[in-house]
C-alpha cells in the first residue's frame, strides 16, 4: 500500500483520530492539573586562580576547567548538604537537600551553575542561598594546603542566588501541544491499523477486484429507504433512484451481443438489500417501458410481495407443484408493464422444488412472455437456493452491501457461481456512503399531459373499440401456462 492508500484509511477512520487526540489532550490537562507547581532557585560561580604571565594564565585555566568538573560533584555531596541543613532551618534532611539540587558546566570555561528545584517557592530560594554560602567556605577548607597559606582556588558569585517567579513546571501549554501531537500520531497509527485488520468490503473499486466482474451500481446510503425502500413518489427523485436508474442503463448494455433476459438477483448474506435491488430494478425497467416480470423465488424468506404491497399467500410454489396456473396468480403491479409472481407457501424442501423441471419449463414458458424477467432469489452463502435458481437464468446480479460484508464472503460467492459456470453480469454496492459532492438531487416538476382525443365515428358517437379495454398480460401468461 502507498501513501496515499494510508491517507485514506485515516481520512476513513478520522473519528478515531479525533477520539485519540481528545483522550491525550484531556490527559494531558488532566496531569498538569494534579501537578505541583515547582520552582527553581539558581546561582553561577566563577573559578578563578592567581596567575602571572600568559603562559600560567592558560594552564591555570585548563587547570580550572579540569576542577570544575569535581566542583560539580561537590555541590551534591552529603557534606554540604549536611552544612545547609544544619546552618538553615528549612525542613528537609540532607538527602532530600541533595535530591533537589542539580549542577551544570559550560564548555571550555570556568562556570559553574546550581539550580534548587522545589515546590515552595521560598525555600528554594532559602535553600540556594545557604547553599551559596556553605559551598565557597567548603572549597576555600579543602583547598587551603595549610593554616597560613592561602587558598590557590578563588569562588565568586558572579549571578543569583534567585528564584524564578513562576514555575517551572508544569507548562500547559507545552504539555497540551505534545499531548495533541501525540494524540495524531498514535490516531493515525491505529486509524490505519484499523483499517488494514478490516476485511469488509468498503469501497466499489476493492468489489470489482474480488468478484472480478464490473461494477453496474452503487447505491448510496438514504435513512429514508428503511420506511420508503421502492424507488416511486418522492423517492422517485432521489439520488438512490437515479443510481437504480443508471443501473439499468448498465444492466441493459452489459452484453449487447448476448444481453440477459433472465437476471437472477443475489447476495452472499442475508440482509444486504437484495429483495429491494430486484423490486426497484424491475420497476425503473418498466419505467422505461420494458415489459418486465418480477419472481419473487427466496422461498425462505419472501420479501417482494411484501415491499409491492401484494397478496403473497399463492405463487411460485402453487405453480411449480400444479395446484395453480401461473395465470391466476400472476399480478400486475401499478399503471407500469410490471407483472409479479409471488413466493406463494413456504415449502418443506425449497431447493428441490427450485432445481425441479416444472421450474426449469416455467422459465422457459416466462421468457416468452416479457422483455426481462427478474428473479429475487436466497443468498449464496446460507442456502444452496440462489446457485440452483442462477443456473437456470441468464446471468447473475450480485449485491453486496458496503461495511458489512467481508471480501473473503464476496469471494465464496464469486466462486460458488462460478463453479456452476453461472454467468455474473456484474456486481451492485449497495447503502454505498457517498460525499455530498457525488450526490445529485433532481428538482420534480408537475407537467400536465393532455389526453389523446377519443376516436369517433363519422356521426360524432364514440367508437366502441375506444372504450373496450385492451388484453393485458396476465391473459397472455394464463394462454402460455395453458
Amino acid at each position: 500500500m502507498d501513501v496515499f492508500g494510508y491517507l485514506r484509511l485515516v481520512r476513513r477512520h478520522w473519528w478515531i483520530v479525533l477520539v485519540t487526540v481528545m483522550l491525550t489532550v484531556g490527559g494531558a490537562a488532566l496531569v498538569t492539573v494534579r501537578t505541583t507547581p515547582r520552582y527553581q532557585a539558581s546561582v553561577t560561580f566563577f573559578v578563578n586562580t592567581p596567575s602571572q604571565g600568559v603562559t600560567a594564565a592558560y594552564q591555570g585555566s585548563l587547570f580550572l576547567q579540569q576542577r570544575v568538573k569535581s566542583y560539580a560533584d561537590l555541590l551534591t555531596s552529603d557534606r554540604l548538604a549536611q552544612s545547609v541543613v544544619a546552618d538553615a532551618p528549612l525542613g528537609l534532611t540532607a538527602d532530600q537537600v541533595r535530591g533537589r539540587i542539580a549542577t551544570s558546566t559550560k564548555p571550555d570555561t570556568v562556570l559553574l551553575t546550581a539550580t534548587v528545584t522545589d515546590t515552595d517557592q521560598n525555600r528554594a530560594l532559602k535553600t540556594i542561598e545557604a547553599l551559596s554560602a556553605k559551598f565557597t567556605d567548603l572549597v576555600k577548607k579543602v583547598e587551603t594546603p595549610g593554616d597560613n597559606e592561602p587558598s590557590p582556588i578563588k569562588i565568586e558569585v558572579v549571578s543569583g542566588p534567585r528564584v524564578t517567579s513562576s514555575p517551572v513546571s508544569p507548562k500547559p501549554v507545552r504539555n497540551l501541544i505534545l499531548g495533541g501531537l501525540l494524540g495524531l500520531l498514535a490516531g493515525a497509527a491505529l486509524a490505519v491499523l484499523r483499517g488494514l485488520a478490516d476485511v469488509r468490503m468498503r469501497d466499489a473499486a476493492a468489489l470489482q477486484r474480488v468478484t472480478g466482474s464490473p461494477l453496474l451500481g452503487e447505491i448510496p446510503f438514504e435513512p429514508s429507504a428503511r420506511m420508503a425502500p421502492l424507488i416511486v413518489g418522492e423517492a422517485a427523485t432521489s439520488a438512490r433512484a437515479e443510481a437504480v436508474r443508471k443501473l439499468r442503463t448498465n444492466l441493459r448494455f452489459v452484453d449487447v451481443h448476448e444481453p440477459a433476459r433472465v437476471i437472477a438477483v443475489t447476495s452472499a448474506l442475508q440482509g444486504e438489500g437484495k429483495t429491494t435491488m430486484a423490486c426497484n430494478t424491475a420497476i425503473a425497467l418498466a419505467e422505461a417501458g420494458w415489459r418486465v416480470l418480477l419472481i419473487d423465488a427466496d422461498l425462505r424468506r419472501p420479501k417482494a410481495a411484501d415491499y409491492l404491497g401484494l397478496d403473497g399467500g399463492v405463487g411460485l410454489t402453487d405453480v411449480l407443484v400444479g395446484d395453480v396456473q401461473v395465470g391466476d396468480v400472476v399480478q400486475r403491479w401499478g399503471e407500469k408493464s410490471l407483472l409479479v409472481l409471488p413466493s406463494g407457501a413456504t415449502p418443506p424442501n425449497p431447493s428441490e422444488l427450485l432445481g425441479s423441471k416444472a421450474m426449469a419449463d416455467l422459465l422457459v414458458a416466462l421468457r416468452e412472455s416479457a422483455d426481462i424477467v427478474i428473479i429475487d432469489t436466497a443468498p449464496l452463502l446460507a442456502v444452496t437456493d440462489g446457485v440452483v435458481v442462477a443456473v437456470q437464468a441468464d446471468g447473475a446480479l450480485l449485491v453486496t452491501q458496503q461495511g458489512r460484508t467481508s471480501r473473503s464472503q464476496v469471494a465464496a460467492a464469486a466462486r460458488a457461481l462460478s463453479s456452476v459456470s453461472v454467468r455474473l453480469l456484474g456486481c451492485v454496492l449497495n447503502m454505498s456512503k457517498v460525499g455530498k459532492a457525488d450526490a445529485y438531487q433532481y428538482e420534480t416538476y408537475k407537467v400536465v399531459v393532455p389526453a389523446p382525443p377519443v376516436p369517433t365515428d363519422r356521426a360524432g358517437a364514440t367508437r366502441r373499440d375506444a372504450q373496450e379495454p385492451r388484453g393485458d398480460r396476465t391473459q397472455e401468461l394464463t394462454r402460455l401456462s395453458r
